[in-house]
């Protein structure tokens, strides 16, 4: 279930309970059971991380005409991601201004204008209160004082972002990295082929400590290392020079369409320092490989303004909810969302070019199966964690460097992002 926000008492409670915990983690492990577990400490991560940073919330492609919608829920907070009349993506909170009712219940949709189900309320697809049934009889009612609450949001390369905050944190330098990376793959014009929902029985931050390294990918996912160097030992010379000579060849056959292949090592890409809640890069798959896709081969026609399949693949990940992996021929999202000290809702996306027909283009059969099996696998995996975690017999263990390395890094992120207010 989720929790309330915390009351006076509580928040010191939590307050006291984070200042403990950091004076006893040691850099470099894991950490302490609480973080995982306590009630408290997920509030906390609710209102100095969640409702603090920019949030994925959908694709440009799944709002492309004026009202439609997708809606996405953090814990109790319920945001309308709309596109407007004027053409700009809008966010606003999913409840009504007159009793707090859910005006859309449904996942995504189509209005001409938001009604409350409860009495009728209505407003316009930027939030504005059109009508207030009996309410306008009594004329003292200043309907300019009832409008939706809006959130805050960003569309950049065909993905868009929201932030809870009053005051967000700047966006625009991301948006321009990003942005910059993104405009190949064609994201804005895309479609969803598929999307899959999972209630993961795991607090979030397992979840991402288990997407930051890839020790566990021999076995926990064979056929992802058939595709990917980031198993690969980063201490083998040998390698690194084949890794190196290969991403190099395919930048210079990419050059002349501003691609270019930026991660030239064995292993995952290092994150950034914990001051940077982004992250996007470009990789070399390995030698047979075009596509993140069971045998290498393509599966979907080429999106974008991509010349050729062999293109590598392009990784972004923004802190604290989203990663996606784009090979030339599709995309795949995948966005995360807290539901409670220890649930994490999870919906994963496969994304093609606009024009791609099932059946004749691509099929799903062909689509699905190498990421969706990666994704299960790593829930089964994070499930399997939260429960060890649990036990009154866990004591946090130590990181490796050489294959934690971004685990380490991304814990640091957030013990900046948990331990200061403002830290962002």
């Amino acid at each position: 279930m989720s929790s309330q926000p915390l009351e006076s008492p509580q928040l010191a409670d939590a307050q006291a309970l984070l200042d403990r915990l950091l004076t006893e983690h040691k850099p470099g492990f894991a950490l302490p059971r609480e973080f995982q577990t306590d009630p408290g400490l997920y509030q906390l991560d609710l209102e100095r991380i969640w409702r603090r940073g920019w949030l994925f919330a959908g694709h440009s492609c799944e709002v492309k005409r004026p009202g439609d919608y997708v809606v996405f829920d953090v814990d109790t907070d319920s945001i309308i991601v709309m596109r407007g009349d004027d053409g700009v993506i809008h966010a606003l909170h999913n409840t009504c201004r007159h009793r707090g009712t859910k005006l859309c219940a449904a996942a995504s949709g189509h209005v001409a204008r938001l009604v409350c189900p409860y009495h009728q309320w209505s407003y316009s697809r930027h939030g504005t209160l059109l009508t207030c049934g009996g309410m306008d009889a009594d004329g003292d009612l200043d309907r300019r004082d009832f409008n939706l609450h809006g959130v805050h949001a960003r569309e950049v390369g065909g993905l868009i972002f929201v932030c809870l905050a009053d005051d967000p944190i700047p966006f625009d330098g991301a948006g321009h990295a990003l942005g910059a990376h993104l405009t190949p793959q064609g994201l804005e014009r895309a479609r969803v082929a598929a999307a899959r929902s999972y209630e993961v029985r795991a607090n979030w931050k397992l979840v991402w400590e288990n997407n930051r390294e890839c020790w566990h990918c021999e076995v926990g996912h064979p056929q992802y290392v058939r595709a990917n160097y980031d198993t690969a030992p980063i201490d083998d010379a040998a390698l690194k020079r084949e890794i190196a000579a290969q991403a190099r060849a395919t930048s210079a056959r990419l050059e002349a369409h501003g691609l270019v292949i930026d991660h030239r090592e064995a292993g995952m890409v290092p994150f950034p320092m914990p001051e940077q809640w982004w992250s996007i890069n470009r990789t070399p798959l390995i030698p047979g490989w075009v596509s993140e896709s069971m045998d290498g081969r393509p599966v979907a026609p080429l999106m974008g303004a991509y010349p050729t399949h062999d293109v590598g693949t392009l990784r972004m990940r923004t802190m604290p909810n989203f990663w996606n992996h784009s090979s030339s021929d599709h995309s795949v999202s995948t966005r995360l969302a807290p539901a409670g000290a220890q649930r994490t809702l999870v919906q994963v996306q496969w994304l093609v070019h606009e024009d791609a027909v099932e059946g004749k283009d691509y099929r799903l059969d062909a689509l699905l199966p190498f990421w969706q099996l990666t994704s299960e696998q790593d829930w089964d995996l994070c499930e399997k964690n939260q429960a060890g975690v649990n036990s009154s017999a866990f004591t946090p263990g130590p990181y490796s460097t050489k294959r934690e390395y971004n685990v380490i890094r991304y814990i640091e992120w957030y013990l900046r992002q948990i331990s200061r207010v403002g830290a962002w």
